[in-house]
């Protein structure tokens, strides 16, 4: 019986059991998704997680907010793109050492590309980005742009967090900017940009009348909107942005191709993405 599971702390709307049950009985596999709870300052409770699936308790874990950096003391190894990111969101026991992953960079990529070739092939002529929010998901999003060679600008109102990111994320050939996140910020960029991406929970449910985009602000001309949000399935971003006419989607492509990347790393079996697109849709 194959056990996973997600640890996390506000895991009441998560769509991950859902998802990776979809995968198991799709891949003939008898298996359980289970949440896990787990406080922000319970050290303990991560350790306690962690030895279940040491000693072949549990096959594998997802984490989410606000674990993806704090299990990265109590793993054995990292692989190189967790190592680089800075966080984890899967976790495996490979050769008799615990190891972290992150699937949300190839996660977010494989999402994007499929959204900008069905819905947006007319913002792909030019790579620049701005990207909204500097916590762990915008370093998978970073992460995975500069990888595919966008000009990237990360916008918050904690410039020293844009900061570190941008230090750790820098390389010889990438093209890392910071701005505070303000409209007066914000407004000369939007002539350049193909791609705007929201990494905050603003928006989320059940802050749904929320929207990271400052009021009044216009959106890019030219720019497709990817909200990484993916519950309420339309948020306040993605209908502003639609209704300006413009090329938006929620995070819920992401989710799913995560979902099935960390499945694969657990199982060696690849489920099939429409099998897991209509467990969430219906």
């Amino acid at each position: 019986m194959i056990q996973l599971g997600l640890i996390g702390y506000l895991l009441g709307y998560s769509l991950s059991p859902k998802i990776h049950m979809a995968a198991l009985n799709s891949c003939g596999l008898k298996g359980e998704y289970s949440l896990y709870p787990i406080a922000p300052d319970a050290q303990e409770g991560l350790k306690d997680m962690l030895n279940r699936v040491r000693n072949g308790e549990i096959t594998g874990l997802n984490v989410t907010i606000p674990h993806k950096q704090n299990v990265i003391p109590l793993l054995d190894e990292l692989t190189p793109t967790a190592q680089a990111i800075g966080a984890v969101n899967t976790i495996s026991m490979h050769n008799g050492k615990l190891v972290g992953d992150n699937t949300d960079a190839p996660g977010f990529i494989a999402a994007l590309e499929n959204f900008l070739t069905t819905k947006a092939r007319r913002c792909t002529d030019t790579k620049s980005a701005l990207i909204l929010g500097a916590g762990g998901s915008a370093r998978a999003v970073v992460y995975a742009l500069v990888k595919e060679g966008w000009m990237i600008t990360i916008a918050s109102r904690r410039f020293e967090k844009v900061q570190a990111l941008i230090a750790q994320l820098s390389n010889p050939n990438s093209r890392l900017t910071g701005i505070e996140y303000h409209p007066a910020a914000i407004h000369p960029l939007l002539p350049t940009l193909s791609l705007l991406v929201n990494t905050t929970p603003l928006g989320m449910f059940p802050g749904i009348d929320a929207s990271p985009w400052p009021d009044k602000l216009p959106f890019p001309p030219n720019a497709a909107i990817y909200d990484l949000v993916y519950n309420p399935r339309e948020t306040k971003l993605v209908q502003n942005a639609r209704s300006a006419g413009l090329p938006a989607t929620s995070g819920l492509g992401m989710l799913i191709e995560q979902a099935a990347l960390a499945f694969e790393i657990w199982t060696d079996h690849a489920p099939l993405r429409d099998v897991l697109w209509n467990a969430v849709e219906n």
